[in-house]
């Protein structure tokens, strides 16, 4: 296997590949689907969302397995979400007729199945229908041969098994074994509805029973829809953000609470180049600022799952936290390469795993505890277990926030003293000490407080630059870093205290396009152990509206949030990255980092137009 150092740049030619941004995704709390606007289901891994992919064709080709379901001479496409759901419904229109596709990953019932319905609305229509099952992140050709799947109606289906996985096609009329896949092309006019449904199953258990295609659609959007009237936000960008809360419940595991980073691995943030990364785990970072955007917008529920989640996941010694863990609380992540895959758009390498989870990244905690905090505001209540938790990691951190990390962006290059991680760990033990004098928790507070007074004056000296008058990305250095925006935010520095004002000054200049999008750091000067560049990360351009709300130029956050919002495809859905200048989403797609980003942008923004409006109101007399 290749090292990172050693990974041979590709050539590459994306003209090809379809746009990220041309992805709709299903979800059942289990795990994610990706389906193209042209009806091909190009990524899907079963039972889990860490489970090895059967349709992979998002990283290779067809031949590593889709599903589709098209009408392949439509020359209209026209797709959106039914309501505030995941129930995906596109119409084709053809020369000769019209026809809608409803896909749904049926919530409710802890089964894992995907199904899809094709009604044909006007005139006649050709329907294509290829099923193609590549087990092993589309390694492995299965077994596939049809058995009979009802004795008394006669009923057939197609049965695909190789190992421990098995994957039952069931429909109106099955597709026909040619060339190493199953296909079928006809006609079907209006009026006709023809359903199909693929259930995965480990391959010794019994098959299970058929569904109701018309009833799992409603009911899954009902449970959709439930879900998302718990929000009583009605204020501007309501449908974005809806969404994005969406998205945050999607990639969280109903059965454990875990909550993943993203639905893929291995999308690039730069075509062609190797800055690839497997984003289906559970980093405690984004899983803390997913809690605190639901918190935000009135969700409490999930708080106490997630938190029963972390107290499984980091029991042990506290010395032993790591920045991130299997959906079902595992530590062993290993890293490796899928060489058989070509990538999307030639960028290679294929990663599965990430040994990211061996660093040491001092900011975590603070998330961590800020989001404990905020539930705690919330009502919710801490345990004598949970207290217990939190005093034993913030005391371990004690014990080593002033030694070098790899930061929140995981560089692979040297550790350094990252301002952003000093900053975070004063977080972490000014959230402890709230919790002692506001919410009457025992604990040291004394103690605490006087290592939060070190951290708060070793950032402030060591820290600033001011030749740059910016904070800088660590100790010595001449650049800044787009996560030093998170220091208002988390109340280390006042939004309008003139060094925070110089520091987004600054990252306004060096990292940030004329679109408004924002870079996490200029990759020349960060030794990140990566060659090539990235695109702008979507949470750091949310970040910059946030701190330009809070230091009150209303204005530009506004008009910022605009051009933001505006970069999501039209379902609503975000990447880690957005590249303006090319018009395209890069990096794994739906990004929680994103959607979350966008969430706090917008309560952050609305909380200071309230603020100015209220400055404006002229004071009554005698008031």
């Amino acid at each position: 296997m290749q090292t990172l150092s050693q990974t041979r740049r590709m050539p590459h030619d994306d003209s090809h590949a379809t746009p990220i941004a041309d992805y709709a995704v299903l979800g059942d709390g289990f795990s994610c689907a990706l389906v193209s606007r042209h009806g091909s289901v190009d990524w899907l891994c079963l039972p889990d969302f860490d489970s090895p992919a059967c349709f992979a064709a998002l990283l290779g080709t067809p031949d590593n397995g889709r599903w589709l379901l098209t009408v392949p001479d439509a020359h209209t496409v026209t797709r959106s979400y039914r309501g505030d759901s995941f129930v995906l419904e596109t119409t084709y229109t053809s020369a000769t007729g019209r026809a809608r596709v409803v896909d749904v990953m049926p919530a409710g019932d802890g089964r894992a199945d995907l199904v899809r319905e094709i009604t044909v609305l006007e005139g006649t229509v050709t329907i294509e229908h290829e099923w193609v099952v590549r087990f092993g992140y589309g390694a492995y050709e299965p077994w596939v041969h049809r058995i009979e799947d009802d004795h008394a109606s006669g009923r057939h289906a197609i049965l695909a098994i190789s190992g421990p996985d098995a994957i039952l096609l069931r429909g109106t009329r099955l597709p026909h074994a040619s060339d190493h896949r199953h296909h079928d092309r006809f006609q079907a006019s209006a009026g006709e509805t023809l359903t199909f449904s693929s259930t995965w199953t480990p391959s010794w258990a019994p098959t299970p029973e058929p569904l109701s295609v018309p009833d799992r659609i409603a009911e899954t959007a009902g449970l959709w829809h439930d879900w998302a009237r718990r929000s009583d936000y009605r204020g501007p960008h309501r449908e974005a953000l809806v969404r994005s809360l969406l998205v945050l419940r999607l990639l969280t595991s109903v059965k454990t609470g875990g909550i993943v980073a993203a639905a893929t691995t291995s999308l690039p943030e730069e075509m062609g180049g190797e800055r690839n990364w497997d984003y289906r785990f559970c980093w405690l970072r984004d899983a803390a600022m997913t809690l605190e955007a639901l918190l935000e917008s009135g969700y409490h529920d999930e708080t106490t799952q997630w938190r029963d989640w972390l107290l499984r996941a980091v029991a042990g010694n506290p010395d032993d936290l790591q920045i991130m863990y299997g959906i079902d609380g595992r530590r062993d992540l290993p890293e490796s390469e899928l060489d058989h895959l070509p990538g999307y758009a030639g960028s290679r390498p294929v990663r599965i795993g990430n040994a990211a989870v061996n660093q040491v990244q001092n900011d975590v905690l603070g998330e961590v505890m800020l989001a404990l905090d905020m539930a705690r505001d919330a009502g919710l209540h801490d345990s004598v277990d949970s207290w217990s938790l939190q005093r034993h990691l913030v005391q371990a951190l004690i014990s080593h926030w002033d030694r070098p990390d790899r930061g929140i962006w995981e560089v692979r290059g040297p550790e350094r003293d990252f301002v952003h991680s000093r900053v975070m760990s004063w977080v972490a033990i000014d959230r402890a000490i709230r919790a002692v004098e506001v919410h009457g928790l025992p604990g040291p507070v004394e103690a605490w407080k006087q290592v939060r007074g070190e951290i708060h004056a070793q950032v402030m000296e060591r820290g600033w630059n001011e030749e740059l008058g910016s904070f800088v990305q660590y100790y010595g250095a001449g650049h800044t870093d787009a996560s030093l925006l998170q220091m208002a935010q988390v109340g280390f520095l006042d939004a309008t205290d003139p060094r925070f004002l110089g520091t987004v000054a600054a990252i306004r200049a060096t990292l940030m396009d004329d679109a408004g999008f924002t870079r996490r750091y200029e990759t020349e000067h960060t030794a990140d152990g990566l060659a090539g560049d990235e695109s702008p990360f979507l949470v750091c351009s949310f970040w910059m509206v946030d701190a330009l709300a809070r230091s009150g130029d209303v204005d530009a956050a506004s008009d910022m949030l605009d051009r933001l919002v505006a970069s999501a495809n039209d379902l609503g859905l975000m990447a880690e990255q957005f590249d303006a200048q090319a018009d395209r989403m890069t990096g794994n797609f739906p990004q929680a980092f994103s959607h979350l980003g966008l969430v706090r942008a917008v309560h952050s923004l609305d909380r200071a137009v309230a603020a100015r409006e209220a400055s404006l109101v002229p004071c009554e007399v005698g008031s």
